[in-house]
């Protein structure tokens, strides 16, 4: 529709014109205040036209970088969903920001700041494996985000490429910055008590888990299943779309016959997964029985660019029965009486029993990573809501029961775990959170020069924007040139 009202009135505009000149040829001695007339009440229609009949623009320039109507749309959209509240207007907080971003990005050009693919791909993983903790699920997740998770990878790539490029732009910038333990004093020295950082609670936990046991007929179901349906295509019966909307258990893909909605590389590829595809070279064919974290597939190729491919695939996942689920969890609470009477320790059984790659090697520790650098340290609303919940009830030192929760990869699993330590949440004083006081003084030091230098880049780049955003109360002075 806003195609059709643009040509519409680009016609409009033109005959018009067109019109005018013929009639002024007829008459040409005629006064010309009716054709002056005339173009004043084209030019009226024009800007008379709405708005929101531009399907995109450009609205800033920044360098070389255009910001794009859309850029500022998908943003408000996004912090309407995630209950974000702008500093001022919105429509001129959004692009300021991404403006500011692009400084950045700008700068890491000239200054030749690479990330690499692994990195990326490690930032994204971590971001879906905690939306699919907090959605209870991957298939809970993709019914949500209406996406398969590797319709999410690709999707969400080049941001996350920009925010590490970004990062590590800033900490180049700051690398320099430190604070000695007078400047921590003289910073908290006069200050008021209800102004000191309130240091939350933080915990450190350790966990054992055990996979519940697949029945061997539960596997030899499921891959009769897709052995079924393989034949059932050779042989012409039906197509592998139709198949992977009715049967497949990947919601993501289900939707569109089973198919990537886009073109993505190996390393955005479950491995197993990866390797079968990547060696596919006939799109009449399809692939054997591929078994990955995720349950067993059967793939058919769809095309190759280069060195991305796109496929279509139907997945199909053994169900755990719920004797399995209690026998996983009989296991788990006799090794933690076996803990509780001391025949061994919590670090020893996480090493031998567990079944959980990412803590065994650490005696059951979790790990916290994020943007600050991973410890072993959690505020409550980080961990995991089962394990938080659990936690919440043990005293230092003390061993859950069994429990079940679906983990990071979407799989069911049973856990104990064990509260090594928990520091109750409380004003920071010197003696006790040096480190903490001393990570707020540099990091206001540090937002303070980087501010200084976002005013500095803004005296020397090139900027323009849209005349109806140049009223605006921008947070820094120099965007107006």
């Amino acid at each position: 529709m806003k195609y059709g009202k643009i040509i519409t009135l680009c016609l409009a505009v033109s005959l018009m014109l067109l019109g005018g000149l013929g009639v002024k040829a007829q008459h040409d001695g005629d006064d010309t205040a009716e054709n002056t007339d005339t173009v004043k009440v084209l030019t009226d229609t024009v800007a008379a036209v709405d708005e929101n009949s531009i399907i995109d623009e450009v609205i800033w320039v920044v360098g070389d970088e255009p910001i794009l109507k859309s850029d500022v749309e998908a943003i408000r959209m996004q912090g309407e969903v995630e209950g974000v509240k702008w500093n001022g207007n919105p429509d001129c907080a959004i692009p300021e920001q991404i403006a500011v971003q692009k400084l950045f990005l700008h700068q890491a050009a000239i200054d030749s700041i690479e990330v690499t693919e692994s990195e990326v791909v490690q930032s994204v993983d971590q971001q879906i494996n905690y939306w699919i903790q907090a959605a209870g699920g991957k298939e809970k997740l993709e019914e949500y985000k209406k996406q398969s998770i590797t319709a999410m990878r690709q999707s969400m790539r080049d941001d996350f490429r920009d925010r590490q490029l970004i990062e590590k732009m800033k900490d180049k910038l700051v690398s320099d910055i430190t604070v000695s333990p007078a400047d921590v004093r003289r910073f908290f020295k006069d200050m008021p008590e209800d102004s000191i950082p309130l240091v939350p609670t933080e915990v450190e936990v350790q966990i054992i888990t055990k996979s519940p046991k697949v029945a061997p007929e539960e596997i030899n179901r499921v891959k009769d299943e897709l052995r079924n349906y393989t034949d059932r295509v050779i042989n012409g019966e039906t197509s592998f779309s139709t198949l992977a909307r009715l049967y497949s258990e990947d919601p993501g893909t289900a939707r569109l016959g089973g198919e990537f909605d886009d073109y993505v590389g190996r390393g955005l590829l479950d491995p197993a997964f990866a390797a079968v595809a990547f060696n596919l070279t006939d799109p009449k064919k399809i692939s054997k029985i591929v078994e990955t974290e995720f349950g067993y597939h059967i793939i058919q190729l769809v095309d190759k660019r280069g060195d991305k491919i796109k496929v279509r695939h139907i997945l199909r996942k053994p169900h755990i029965s719920q004797e399995a689920v209690d026998e996983a969890e009989v296991v788990l609470d006799s090794v933690a009486t076996s803990i509780r009477e001391g025949k061994y320790t919590f670090d020893d059984a996480a090493v031998y029993v567990s079944d959980d790659k990412d803590t065994r090697n650490n005696h059951g520790l979790m790990a916290n990573s994020s943007e600050a650098g991973r410890t072993s340290k959690f505020r409550m609303q980080d961990l995991p809501p089962e394990i938080a919940k659990v936690v919440d009830t043990l005293k230092v030192g003390e061993v859950s029961h069994a429990f079940n929760m679906i983990d990071s990869r979407g799989k069911r699993v049973c856990v104990i775990a064990k509260l090594k330590s928990r520091v109750e949440a409380h004003r920071a004083t010197i003696t006790e959170d040096f480190q903490v006081l001393k990570n707020e003084v540099l990091a206001k030091r540090r937002e303070d020069f980087i501010k200084e230098w976002i005013q500095d880049k803004l005296k020397t780049t090139y900027v323009r924007m849209n005349n109806r955003y140049k009223d605006c109360d921008f947070e820094y002075q120099g965007w107006i040139k």
